[in-house]
């Protein structure tokens, strides 16, 4: 089971992700919802691809927003699951979903602006909701298959010494442990490096194209800049290290030698804490959605910022 090897370890773990995961849930779920109504309602005269792809951003953060208080429960409890083995397996599931979900609609996002700014007449002519549409449902697809596995590996494992029931990525007795680390390996190589080099490609295009045309308007380089810092911020802090330290934590536990000496069982407790950490970080990326939002849409922007001097001019020649 996940926990035998690192019981030394759970203290920083059941102490930090109660705590972590309840800021989170409030503040995911208020901008989330915030973000949802004002492209609903704000944007639905302008129903242009990029609210089609962040809607879709915003249903998915919701979905898994939900199953929050399950783990806030669960880790409150010393990691004792009381909700039984289906929903162990459901909560699983939607947080890989919602995990990749994000790094693809940010991927699509990322596109989506830099063919927006690169060609703006193909754009203008050829790009339409429908396919944003089209695109949102290749994303939910890919990203249902791909994490269909983990309801063959996630489950609800009892835990013998202390009479408790765990919810874990997979259950040791059940699973062969090398299967479940090639898995993660796909996941991360799939699901996290090959959409970052996509998006990043994306960014360095729009990037490009920002600093050598002089007729996009100060607003919108302010915009452009918001959003790629946004994407920065959400793979530096909540993708990538969550990947790396989650990558790391099995292969030490697929290499595990119970005769360690203490120096190695310390660091076996450090790559632990790190890894929980790296948990709560990869459900941080829910919190900066509504950032990238407002890089994306005037009207969330207005509403959380105000209009700017350009805006005002915008409206009053608007009206004349």
């Amino acid at each position: 089971m996940e926990h035998r090897f690192f019981s030394k370890c759970e203290r920083f773990q059941i102490a930090l992700l109660p705590t972590m995961y309840g800021i989170e849930f409030l503040v995911a779920l208020a901008g989330n919802l915030f973000a949802l109504w004002l492209l609903v309602v704000r944007e639905r005269r302008n129903w242009h691809t990029g609210v089609v792809l962040s809607c879709n951003l915003a249903i998915s953060d919701l979905l898994y927003v939900l199953t929050l208080p399950l783990l806030i429960v669960y880790y409150s409890l010393e990691k004792h699951w009381v909700f039984g083995d289906a929903m162990c397996n459901i909560e699983r599931f939607l947080f890989t979903c919602n995990l990749y979900v994000s790094i693809f609609f940010i991927m699509a996002i990322s596109v989506n602006r830099c063919v927006a700014l690169a060609c703006p007449f193909f754009t203008r002519s050829h790009v339409r909701p429908a396919h944003a549409k089209a695109v949102s449902v290749i994303i939910w697809v890919i990203v249902g298959v791909i994490s269909c596995p983990v309801m063959k590996f996630a489950s609800a494992c009892p835990d013998e010494k202390s009479n408790k029931t765990l919810c874990v990525s997979f259950c040791q007795p059940h699973v062969d442990e090398s299967q479940h680390f090639t898995y993660k390996v796909f996941l991360a190589v799939f699901g996290c490096l090959v959409p970052f080099l996509v998006t990043f490609t994306s960014y360095c295009v729009v990037i490009s194209v920002v600093w050598k045309n002089v007729s996009i308007t100060t607003i919108e380089k302010r915009k452009v800049a918001l959003l790629v810092s946004s994407v920065l911020v959400l793979y530096a802090v909540s993708f990538v290290p969550y990947h790396v330290f989650q990558l790391y934590y099995y292969y030490q536990r697929l290499h595990y030698n119970p005769n360690n000496n203490n120096n190695k069982n310390n660091n076996n407790c450090l790559v632990y804490d790190m890894y929980q950490v790296s948990k709560g970080l990869a459900t941080l990326n829910m919190c900066i959605h509504p950032i990238l939002y407002m890089a994306l849409f005037d009207s969330i922007r207005v509403a959380c910022c105000g209009r700017s001097s350009e805006d005002k001019n915008r409206v009053t020649m608007r009206k004349c």
